[in-house]
């Protein structure tokens, strides 16, 4: 098993994990919360990994990243260093692969929330801020757990968008999915099953995870 690209994507799967809370919390709440007439279309454009072809969203992730445009140009001024075929470039690309696998478990969540409960501690004096750290979030941590294992796990497993994006660079962008990939190619069918294996039992893990989460106290 190549050990350099199981720790890879792990640090990979970490990162796209945390930043996904950062940013993903907030777009949950203000996604259950928004009555914007409009809003159907940020919920249209979070969902879009789900149906896009991998390598299509890779290739406009490129394509947004490369020297050739805005954030690409300062990315480079600023490092020194091309955002294209980088962790730092597939950290960019894996966030927004792996967005509705964190929002959506977020928002349902979220939406399962009393509203009474809510406005009860806007009556009391406590800030939005307050509230939603106070009262939403406990009563929403299932759904939040949930949507950090299958965020974790589906960036673990992610194959078209960093092969596009990050290339196959071994220690810097080669990630287990990819590593299996050039074992079948090189007919290392005992390297490729035991990479397999292991993201088998991580993915069948998760979904473990995930089921018992959303099971209901009482119902068998």
């Amino acid at each position: 098993m190549d050990w350099g690209a199981v720790w890879l994507s792990l640090k990979l799967a970490t990162c796209t994990t945390l930043l996904l809370c950062v940013l993903g919390l907030p777009l949950a709440s203000w996604l259950v919360a928004s009555r914007w007439r409009w809003k159907f279309l940020v919920e249209a454009v979070v969902a879009l990994p789900l149906v896009l072809p991998p390598t299509v969203l890779g290739f406009y992730v490129l394509l947004a990243l490369g020297p050739g445009s805005p954030l690409g140009r300062g990315w480079e001024s600023l490092t020194g260093r091309l955002l294209p075929f980088s962790f730092p470039g597939l950290l960019v690309a894996s966030v927004l692969y792996s967005l509705p696998f964190a929002v959506r478990p977020f928002a349902v969540a979220f939406a399962a929330v009393d509203r009474r409960l809510v406005e009860a501690s806007w009556c009391l004096g406590v800030s939005r801020a307050g509230t939603f750290f106070r009262v939403v979030v406990p009563l929403s941590w299932t759904g939040i757990l949930t949507g950090i294992i299958l965020t974790f796990a589906h960036t673990l497993g992610e194959f078209g968008v960093v092969l596009m994006v990050g290339g196959n660079i071994p220690g810097q962008t080669r990630t287990v999915s990819i590593s299996i990939y050039d074992d079948v190619q090189a007919l290392n069918y005992d390297a490729a099953g035991r990479t397999a294996l292991f993201l088998l039992i991580c993915s069948f893990t998760a979904l473990a995870l995930t089921y018992a989460l959303q099971r209901r106290p009482g119902v068998p």
